[in-house]
Order: C-alpha cells, then sequence, then structure tokens
C-alpha cells in the first residue's frame, strides 16, 4: 500500500487498534492464472497464546481466523500461502464547504491496514480440538469486545458438529502499512473544522475519525496520544 509520508500511523499502537476494532478482514491472495485473485472478508483475531509485544511494522504477530471450506478461496490456499489481510477502519467524506477556501477540491479521509503474512492451515480432521479451541477464542474475544457476554458452553456440542465446515488457519505476519488519512495535509484551523464536521455527523464512523483526529500529534511532533 502506498502511504504518504503525512499519513503514516504516528505509532504502531494505532495500527493495532484499528485491527481490535475492526476485525473484519479483506484476505487476499493469488489463485490459478484463469481465475485471478481470491478474495474473502472474514474475522481474524489476535492468537491468544502470542506473548511478543507487537513490533513496529507487526512482523512477528500470530493472528488467527477461519472460513467456509466449500469457499473455492480454501480450496486454492496451502501451507506457506502469502497473503493480504486488509482492514478499515473510520472514514468520510469531506466536502469542501468544510475548508472555507476557495479554490478547493473534496476527498476522502479514511483509515486503513495492510498485514502481509503466511498462512498455515488447521486442518480439522488433524487437528480437531486446535480448530475448535480456535472458534472459542474467536467467541470470547468477540463477546468480550462487541457482544453481550454470551455463555458458550452449552454450545459446545454444536460448534463440534460444525468443524468440518469450518477453515480454520493462522498468519504469521510478516510486516504491516496503516494509512491514517485525517487532513494532515491541510492547515491546522482547516484540519479542526473537518474534525468538528466530522464530529458533529450521526454516523459512528464518521465520529470515531474525529476522535483519531483528535489524537493526532502537533505539526513536528513524531508521536501520538
Amino acid at each position: 500500500m502506498f502511504v504518504p509520508a503525512p499519513y503514516r500511523q504516528p505509532a504502531s499502537s494505532w495500527m493495532v487498534d484499528l485491527l481490535r476494532g475492526n476485525p473484519l478482514a479483506l484476505m487476499v491472495s493469488n489463485g490459478p492464472e484463469a481465475a485471478g485473485p481470491y478474495a474473502t472478508h472474514l474475522p481474524v483475531i489476535q492468537d491468544p497464546t502470542m506473548t511478543e509485544e507487537w513490533s513496529k511494522d507487526l512482523a512477528g504477530a500470530k493472528l488467527l481466523g477461519h472460513m467456509n471450506r466449500a469457499n473455492p478461496h480454501w480450496k486454492a490456499l496451502k501451507d506457506g500461502t502469502q497473503v493480504l489481510l486488509t482492514f478499515t477502519g473510520p472514514h468520510g467524506y469531506v466536502s469542501p464547504t468544510v475548508y472555507q477556501v476557495t479554490p478547493a477540491a473534496p476527498t476522502w479521509d479514511f483509515t486503513s491496514v495492510h498485514v502481509h503474512g503466511v498462512l498455515r492451515k488447521i486442518e480439522p480432521d488433524e487437528a480437531e480440538e486446535e480448530t475448535l479451541e480456535l472458534v472459542r477464542s474467536t467467541v470470547r474475544a468477540f463477546e468480550g469486545d462487541f457482544g453481550a457476554g454470551w455463555d458458550m458452553s452449552e454450545s459446545i456440542d454444536y460448534f463440534r458438529k460444525i468443524l468440518p465446515a469450518v477453515g480454520a488457519f493462522r498468519v504469521d505476519v510478516t510486516g504491516a502499512e496503516g494509512m491514517f488519512k485525517l487532513s494532515q495535509e491541510q492547515d491546522p484551523h482547516v484540519r479542526e473544522r473537518v474534525r468538528e464536521s466530522f464530529a458533529g455527523r450521526d454516523s459512528s464512523r464518521h465520529r470515531e475519525a474525529a476522535g483519531l483526529m483528535s489524537r493526532l500529534p502537533p505539526p513536528g511532533c513524531p508521536h501520538a496520544a
């Protein structure tokens, strides 16, 4: 991903926060020449056994995910396949009316993280308990962050019944790039008007973008809150 210097993440924690807050990734990998690339939207979590600190470019991190085994994408994946996981965060259209200057041009502020890695399949017929634990870990992560504390204990037998359809995998991360395009190229007073415009919208993604803008470091300062 091409990331102009003004839009690079102020700290690696920005990428980690975006992954955790927006875990529905688009996984892309090369397919046969006749088919072209494959792309699948799927939930991704940090491997709960990961004890290492997140590195600056996320290299060394371990992620877990799953897809439907009937998906042709799954059948095309092999151990060692290079994959790209794209995560999209808050974004919004910026109208030139907000700038209050002429001439001007509209733009779209957005946030995204591209994670590169090597995929390893977890086959349920060889590692049923590992696949089951991946499903349970996914439930725990998402119920903790987005759910209402659902107790899965009475559904474990049901999980076991659907395991043959679950294409579970891990991704060993080799690197990542973060794009946080939040009007940094604008003068501070113009950027503040964009932030106020986003903060006043009903859309949660606009308000989340405004929150990120409020955390941006002042010009010349390399670190953010």
